[in-house]
């Protein structure tokens, strides 16, 4: 097949899966995908459909990649468009694959050959091609077209001296094409002197550039010299230029590369271009690892995901069993100033760690006693090489090399008792056996002068894989920046734009760090600091390697699923014939919207609405901004809804917040307004509904947890735990678990546990409850308007310069 118009859903399936393994990666992959084809409006994906694909990677068979391509392919994609967007993103490898799947391949048969004649004569240089139908044939002598000549054959009769040179020809078919080799056309002058000094003229057949030695991988350690080498024939001469994961390494315009004393800032990708007068090619692309006792002398092979392994060990990418992240930010102080950037800051966060296929939780505005129970359930995710990650935005301090958060009940004069210590936290992880631990702490750590204990911590772990990032250096403020109604903090505005970088976690830090001292407004008022004993080069895009346990690895799923279920949408029918649809989105893992639309109303009935009220005790719900038109007038920021679609079925929106502290089944009741063509007086008619606990609800935070001890065998905690009786796992979850077990699912005591007060009953159907990560189906129905969409209005990095705001104002930029 050559008809680049083709559409995508004429690919084979195995074309399709090739090509989604190829894009199925954080740095050059879907994601850049989607955004290359927002240039054509009915190509351009929603928020819920990046959202689903994104999602797509907690199945063991999921691809984000194979999902959006399913998703173009429906909506008339071509092929041809497809392989311009892959171009755009500059994904060679991805653009070859197509190329050379969908176009037949052109091979040149039949090469020019040089030729010496004497002037007048006639020279006639042959071409010959085979591939599509409709080949063209332009000739070239060295960069100026031949004019007619645009067949296989370029005859020039008769000869003259100017017509002398290199001449080559481009076989072409669409966008596809080829070179010949190059052919030169030697005149030799008819009068004696002209002829002998002809007769030295070197005839030779000079042929397309054509590398003659690859790059190989390599595997050095930290200090070695690095040494690449790559070689060439053409002519004119070869000129080469080395390139760094894409980009330009200067000087380096020679056939070897060298780099003396490296670091693990050098490892990633190498390749070089080699390019004369006429023509370029490039090298293989390399990998290059660097880290801490490499063994040079063994070889690499590749395997057929495209990864480079050593054949005696694999050396060349370290891994997780897992990756957990535990994001918090306090924002509505009861006894301190309020801050406005953890908002912001942790669903940012949120929406990135999630593509690197972090399990994260994230929560907003909690007490101590919250904080403290939400850390707990977070160590007990952590087992043998899990990544973990711990991001804490709001007020904090740090005393004698101590740092405490600061949790949103702490009274005036706060001291270490009233406070989360985040040395005690690191402990903790420590006796999980972690392979990488990761703090980024976006807060003050001014010196709390009401503090005087000197809290003894016990001993650490001498283990390689801690990180610590300050937002700011010791006895210093940190600012977040006031724009609108949303908020950033200048840590998080610096950080999102480096975090998806395929770079060790302290490499990264490193270059955020940079960025921040290059800003004018952050120059000099704050400036990242950065803690480390990685001696790995660990990642956070490092892949996810299930550990030998896969029970473990199964129930750690399962466990952290409880904490992201939502309730099932549901359809309400009222006496009066009206239908109402009951939806629920989630914000954070502890705020929930809940939204009601009107599907059926007869006739007679000119004017109907559904509202909630009585609500169940415990739920924080702002009555003033209930069953709003519009999820920011419910008073969120971060979602918007599409109802152009569907002016006809208005909505309603409610935010209930602090889910947390929710301590029995979420109760509330939907009232329908509803006025008929033949009355003044409005009617109204109510029904109660139930939905059990939702999302972070389920967890009961605000109970105290009884004292664990975390030793090194606790590693073993999720391979022999049971779920409680009670426990309402949605249907599909649960058919999933090996009835050998569901039976042995872990205690309270020993997994992300599902607390169940006495009284509570669950079971019945309508408590069954789908994933924050699934989507109802009504979400995907073509008549449904579009579903509520993260939507960040955050500050981008690009314009921090050029704002004029000033710190001593405190209007526009306050410390935590």
């Amino acid at each position: 097949m050559g008809d680049w118009n083709l559409g995508l859903g004429t690919l084979r399936e195995g074309v399709l899966s090739k090509l989604a393994d190829l894009l199925d990666n954080p740095k050059c992959g879907w994601r850049q995908l989607a955004d290359a084809v927002n240039e054509q409006p009915r190509f351009r994906c929603s928020e819920k459909e990046l959202m689903s694909c994104s999602l797509q990677v907690l199945s063991a068979k999921g691809s984000p990649s194979r999902l959006l391509l399913a998703m173009l392919a429906d909506r008339a994609c071509s092929l041809g468009f497809l392989l311009q967007c892959l171009k755009k993103m500059e994904h060679r490898e991805a653009v070859q694959f197509l190329t050379a799947t969908v176009m037949e391949q052109i091979r040149i048969t039949v090469q020019p050959q040089s030729q010496r004649v004497p002037e007048g004569g006639r020279v006639v240089l042959s071409c010959q091609a085979s591939g599509p139908l409709g080949l063209g044939y332009q000739w070239f002598k060295g960069k100026e077209e031949v004019l007619n000549g645009s067949t296989p054959e370029l005859v020039l009769s008769p000869v003259t001296v100017n017509q002398q040179g290199y001449y080559i020809c481009r076989v072409h078919q669409g966008e596809n094409f080829v070179f010949s080799q190059w052919a030169q056309v030697c005149v030799a002058r008819s009068d004696s002197s002209s002829a002998g000094s002809s007769s030295g003229f070197m005839l030779s057949s000079v042929s397309g550039l054509r590398i003659t030695q690859q790059p190989r991988h390599m595997a050095i350690a930290e200090g070695d010299t690095l040494c690449l080498e790559c070689r060439a024939e053409g002519n004119p001469p070869p000129q080469y230029q080395w390139y760094h994961n894409k980009q330009p390494l200067l000087p380096a315009n020679k056939p070897t590369l060298k780099i003396p004393c490296v670091t693990t800032a050098d490892r990633g990708q190498y390749s070089c271009r080699v390019y004369n007068l006429y023509h370029e090619v490039w090298s293989d692309q390399v990998h290059v690892e660097i880290g801490p006792g490499f063994d040079c002398g063994d070889s690499w092979v590749e395997n057929t995901e495209g990864f480079t392994l050593m054949a005696s060990r694999q050396l060349s990418q370290f891994y997780a069993t897992d990756k957990v992240a535990l994001l918090m930010g306090n924002m509505n102080y009861q006894h301190h100033r309020q801050l406005r950037a953890p908002m912001a800051d942790v669903h940012e966060l949120t929406n990135l760690l999630r593509q690197l296929d972090f399990k994260v939780v994230s929560l907003l505005d909690l007490n101590r006693q919250e904080m403290h129970s939400a850390v707990t359930e977070f160590l007990l995710l952590l087992d043998r090489g899990v990544y973990g990650l711990l991001y804490f935005a709001g007020h904090g301090y740090e005393n004698y090399g101590n740092s405490f958060m600061v949790p949103i009940d702490a009274p005036a004069s706060y001291t270490s008792e009233h406070c989360l210590w985040v040395q005690d936290v690191l402990q903790r992880m420590q006796e999980r056996e972690t392979g990488l631990n990761v703090f980024l702490l976006d807060m003050c750590r001014k010196r709390n002068l009401n503090d005087d204990i000197i809290p003894q911590p016990g001993p650490l772990k001498v283990t390689a894989n801690i990180v610590f990032g300050y937002a700011t250096c010791v006895d210093a403020e940190a600012y977040e920046v006031n724009k609108d109604d949303l908020s950033n903090g200048i840590f998080i505005s610096f950080l999102k734009q480096r975090l998806m970088e395929d770079e060790k976690v302290t490499v990264m830090l490193d270059r955020v760090a940079e960025d921040m001292g290059q800003c004018e407004i952050t120059r000099g008022r704050q400036a990242l600091e950065l803690r480390s004993n990685l001696s790995e080069r660990r990642a956070l895009t490092d892949r996810i390697q299930s550990s030998d346990c896969p029970a473990a690895t199964s129930a750690r799923n399962l466990q952290w699923a409880i904490a992201h279920v939502l309730p099932e949408s549901r359809y309400l029918q009222f006496e009066c014939g009206v239908k109402v649809q009951l939806g629920f989105a989630a914000e954070f893992s502890n705020i929930m919207i809940i939204y009601t639309r009107i599907l059926e109303q007869p006739r007679d009935i000119v004017s109907c609405c559904a509202q909630l009220s009585d609500f169940s005790e415990g739920v924080d719900v702002d009555l003033k901004l209930t069953n709003q038109e519009s999820p920011r007038d419910a008073g969120s920021l971060l979602f918007t809804f599409d109802a152009a679609a569907r002016p006809e079925l208005p909505s309603l929106y409610t935010r209930l917040r602090a889910l947390q502290r929710l301590q029995k089944e979420l109760t509330f009741t939907v009232c329908l307004h509803y006025q008929y063509s033949s009355m003044d007086e409005e009617v109204q008619e109510k029904q109660m509904v139930s939905v059990g606990k939702p999302l972070v609800a389920k967890l009961n935070l605000y109970q105290p947890r009884l004292p664990r001890s975390f030793s090194a065998s606790s590693s073993s905690d999720l391979h022999t735990f049971s779920l409680p009786e009670s426990s309402s796992f949605p249907e599909g979850l649960q058919s999933s678990i090996p009835a050998s077990e569901t039976s042995s699912l872990g205690s309270a005591s020993t997994c992300w546990s599902y607390y169940s007060p006495p009284g509570e009953v669950h079971g019945s159907a309508r408590h069954v409850n789908v994933p924050e990560e699934t989507f109802s189906p009504e979400f995907l129905e073509r008549d449904a308007p579009q579903p509520l969409s993260a939507e960040s209005k955050s500050l981008p990095h690009a314009h921090l310069e050029d704002l004029s705001f000033q710190f001593h104002t405190k209007q526009n930029f306050h410390s935590c």
